[in-house]
């Protein structure tokens, strides 16, 4: 246990640090790849490869986590006899709620062949998939609030190395702090999922298409609800398939429709032409700046500052978060500003620690999503309020 609390230790302090030194660069760096305007001269450079969204990258790997878990399931009924205690018993509660039972599972399990060599279905192929499963919803976290800034963090192989690396130690300690026979190859086979991850956000994602528009309060909010529905998936994939209980899922698909439907309806309001807006006035402008910083920085200690909070050092954590929010505010745009996006900011954290005891959760990060999705929203609304927008904008 010692071990596990240094480990983690180290992963804040220097997850924190790479995020201090590496993020101001990143965000200063233009953004690489941009669309070149269509007045611009023809160049006989040979086309740029198509690219691929960080929304379909993460469909792909959910799918194939939720794959893995049908075949997970069949493999526990025709090897175990739908028995999970051989593995459920070197884990905490809460895991492998399987749906042994269910016709399909069954009707699978009788299909498949050698069911032996599904085995790595348990722990292997998910300790796989964790770390894009992560990685690509943060993208796209990114991408729904501006594609150039994702380009700006996919310009930046350090930054994108370091957040590969500091996730993977993360994920590593958890797995060596529930030490099981399996153990030592998830550690090997998570360090293999950064060595593959991290080359294909660089190459497939760099160029994330998209226009870039002044996000006023209705973007803010629009982005609040983005923030939301990406959030709730990664929670229903987690409780329902991540820990293996796939038999939740009945009672978390319309959370997850409703998620999905949401994403849908603002990627095809994203999609139609922009019409004549007012340039958002000096606190609106200034609370989208520091979205854009608070989520690159926050980027490389994210997950180490999360799990420090319940496995190491709570105050070192919390000490290391309060070191990423201020350096976020650097930025002179901000400090012009400071007033009203104080007063702003202010009611945005009453709001979020309001969301944040709303009720009960089973797993704490529900409730760090909707005080995450509050703290913007309800800032955006206030300067609604109180800031003016300076002049109309063209489309």
């Amino acid at each position: 246990m010692k071990t596990t609390v240094l480990l983690v230790d180290a992963a804040v302090l220097g997850s924190t640090g790479a995020a201090l030194l590496l993020g101001p660069r990143t965000l200063r760096a233009p953004a690489p790849d941009a669309f070149v305007p269509a007045t611009a001269p023809a160049r006989t450079t040979p086309a740029r490869p198509a690219t691929l969204r960080p929304e379909v990258l993460l469909a792909a790997v959910t799918a194939l986590i939720y794959l893995n878990q049908l075949l997970c399931s069949a493999y526990l009924l025709r090897v175990h006899g739908g028995d999970t205690g051989y593995v459920a018993r070197y884990l905490p509660p809460g895991w492998f709620a399987e749906p042994t039972g269910h016709p399909a599972v069954r009707a699978l399990a009788a299909h498949l062949p050698v069911p032996g060599l599904f085995a790595p279905t348990v722990l292997r192929v998910q300790a796989f998939l964790e770390l894009p499963f992560v990685l690509f919803a943060y993208a796209t976290v990114l991408h729904r609030l501006s594609p150039a800034l994702l380009r700006r963090v996919l310009g930046s192989p350090a930054l994108v190395w370091t957040t590969a690396a500091s996730y993977t130690l993360v994920f590593g300690v958890v797995e060596w702090a529930l030490y099981n026979p399996w153990t030592v190859q998830d550690v090997a086979i998570r360090t293999l999922s950064a060595l593959c991850t991290a080359p294909l956000l660089l190459r497939a994602a760099r160029r994330a298409p998209g226009a870039e528009r002044r996000p006023g309060t209705l973007g803010l909010l629009r982005f609040a609800a983005e923030l939301w529905a990406v959030g709730t998936l990664v929670m229903v994939v987690y409780d329902t398939a991540l820990l293996y209980n796939l038999r939740h899922l009945p009672g978390r698909w319309p959370e997850a429709a409703l998620a999905l439907a949401v994403l849908a309806a603002t990627a095809y309001d994203r999609r139609r032409p922009a019409p004549a807006a007012a340039i958002p006035g000096p606190g609106t402008a200034a609370l989208t700046v520091l979205l854009h910083r608070t989520l690159v920085l926050f980027l490389p200690p994210a997950l180490a500052v999360r799990y420090g909070l319940g496995y190491a050092h709570p105050q070192l954590s919390a000490a290391g978060a309060l070191l990423v929010a201020l350096a976020a505010l650097a930025d002179r745009r901000i400090r012009a500003a400071a007033l009203p996006l104080v007063l702003a900011c202010t009611a945005g954290l009453a709001a979020a620690h309001l969301a944040l005891h709303l009720r009960h959760d089973t797993y704490p990060e529900s409730g760090l999503l909707r005080a995450m999705v509050a703290l913007p929203a309800a800032a955006a609304l206030l300067l609604a309020l109180t800031d003016r927008p300076a002049r109309v904008a063209p489309a």
